[in-house]
């Protein structure tokens, strides 16, 4: 007999870390109801995951989440750089970066930054954004198993606290669930890579008189290479408060029990260098590094983010990252094909343009710690690979050749050796500043809850395209004008060219998707503008 199901939703979300919760906001912003689940009874209390880059804050921006995640990330907001030390108090110092943004010259290229902001601090932040866009989040409810066939997903969930059990059916899943994922598991996924990079034991300690020994060095991670004592410092307060991450090695036996407090205050005196320090550990978590990524994205209605998707070397805070955007890519996706405007067939683009990423990421977040000479990780002879070109390329620049796009090289490198944003296919919509009834937004603001089509003062041909498209396939899309005559829609700061910007003529056109990815250009002028348009929509919401 079939279980009564108690709960009908569009989508299910396992797992309410980071990934998870973000999935909730994104598709919260675009009206997805949707149920996530988390078996913790509440958000991360460990300070981990602390660095969101600048692809990031831009989501968080546009989904209303930046100022409150700035606001809870105030104490480490002047904290920047990787110092690496033999020890807090010798000479032999030097820094691997000194600033994240040197010169400042992120400010051309987006209307967002990079922000430190610890996972146990974030995580709250999207709980309260979450629901208050009527996100239902429940935590202490695990996914006892799950069932799909071809019109949804039944799922069986478990109270932690009452051991009450009740039956869900959703349209689609998202499994974020973590680097263990039992729905990853249950799928028979299998996963490609080195597999285990090093692990280490975080212990949160207290300290106060710690700070007078780092002093000014405002880093966010300080390496301590003596060989004797070596691992990762972490600022938490900047005062008291710090995490350090010790080697562990399970594989020569060491246990966890082995971490006792006489040994960890001993390790982080020798570490730092101040045999003296008072220090009162308050908590140790074990973490694994590893470089492996599933070998499939999607099984039929079940898809995969974040750790369950890939695991990364923390070195340059890629992995939380990946997933985050992960999240972002599917859920304009998923919305696009319950809205009824695409066929299911988009979905099957979430695999094609994220599982390259995440296989390139990983092998660049292994090589950075390589680099980096990450306490702890011994690379393989050669695995190296010199030194990296800088995260921002990594960050900001990964491309999709192939996927929910017309026209992108499908020989463009996914993560290339330089920054291009020049409104090519398949690449990150450049940033410009926009004026509108004296109001300043950003290009990139406009990209969330429809495609966006941009054309020039001249392009009245592609406003009547738009509202053909629009008409026939029922898509969200918005159309705006950029110049400066009377009947523009945005006036672009500063004379700002916005063809030459985004690689194309004042005849042109620009087509954004929701995720702020340019779908489609063209360069000049068109014969006709609504069969063109058409003919894009046709294959972007895969309704040939």
């Amino acid at each position: 007999m079939n279980p009564t199901v108690e709960d009908r939703v569009p989508v299910l979300v396992v797992g309410g870390s980071l990934v998870g919760l973000s999935a909730s906001l994104f598709l919260g912003r675009l009206g997805v109801r949707h149920l996530l689940v988390e078996k913790h009874a509440n958000t991360s209390h460990h300070p981990r995951g602390r660095g969101n880059n600048v692809r990031t804050m831009e989501l968080f921006r546009v989904a209303g989440a930046e100022a409150p995640i700035r606001e809870a990330a105030s104490t480490l907001a002047d904290n920047h750089g990787i110092l690496q030390a033999r020890s807090l108090t010798g000479d032999e110092q030097e820094w691997l970066f000194k600033e994240i943004d040197p010169g400042g010259g992120l400010t051309r290229i987006s209307p967002s930054g990079w922000c430190l902001c610890s996972q146990n601090d974030l995580e709250p932040v999207l709980v309260r954004c979450a629901r208050e866009l009527g996100g239902d989040l429940r935590f202490s409810t695990e996914l006892v198993s799950f069932e799909q066939d071809a019109q949804g997903v039944t799922a069986r969930l478990r109270s932690r606290e009452t051991g009450e059990e009740s039956t869900v059916r959703a349209d689609y899943l998202i499994a974020a669930d973590g680097p263990r994922s039992p729905v990853r598991e249950r799928l028979g996924i299998g996963r490609n890579g080195p597999g285990d990079l090093f692990h280490n034991v975080s212990i949160t300690f207290r300290a106060p008189g710690l700070a007078d020994i780092v002093g000014d060095r405002r880093f966010i991670a300080c390496y301590l290479t003596n060989p004797e004592a070596d691992g990762a410092l972490l600022p938490v307060d900047n005062q008291k408060d710090w995490v350090f991450h010790a080697p562990w090695h399970p594989d020569r036996g060491e246990t966890l029990e082995d971490f006792t407090d006489e040994r960890c205050i001993d390790h982080i005196r020798r570490a730092t260098g101040a045999p003296d320090l008072a220090v009162e550990i308050t908590g140790k978590a074990p973490w694994h590094a590893a470089e492996r990524v599933a070998e499939r994205y999607a099984h039929g209605r079940v898809f995969l983010a974040g750790d369950s998707a890939h695991e990364m070397s923390p070195t340059g805070a890629f992995g939380s990252n990946t997933g985050i955007q992960d999240a972002h890519n599917l859920a304009w996706k998923l919305a696009a094909v319950l809205d009824g405007a695409a066929d299911p067939a988009l979905l099957e683009t979430y695999e094609a343009e994220r599982l390259p990423v995440a296989r390139e990421t990983s092998a660049r977040a292994s090589a950075r710690s390589a680099e980096h000479s990450h306490p702890g990780y011994s690379p393989a002879p050669g695995a190296a690979g010199g030194r990296q070109r800088g995260v921002l390329t990594v960050a900001l620049g990964y491309c999709y050749p192939r996927g929910a796009v017309l026209g992108a090289d499908p020989e463009l490198p996914v993560v290339p050796d330089q920054l291009r944003l020049t409104g090519e296919p398949g690449t990150r919509a450049p940033h410009m500043w926009l004026r509108a009834d004296g109001q300043r937004r950003s290009t990139l603001d406009l990209y969330e809850k429809s495609f966006v089509l941009l054309a020039g003062s001249d392009g009245d041909m592609w406003r009547t395209a738009a509202k053909g498209a629009v008409q026939r396939f029922d898509v969200r899309l918005d159309c705006y004008l950029i110049g400066t005559e009377p009947d523009d829609d945005l006036a672009p700061e500063d004379g700002t060219d916005w063809a030459e910007k985004h690689g194309t003529t004042s005849e042109g056109a620009v087509l954004v998707r929701p995720d702020g990815f340019v779908a489609w250009r063209a360069e000049g002028r068109v014969a006709d503008p609504e069969a063109a348009l058409r003919e894009v929509f046709e294959a972007l919401l895969c309704r040939s």
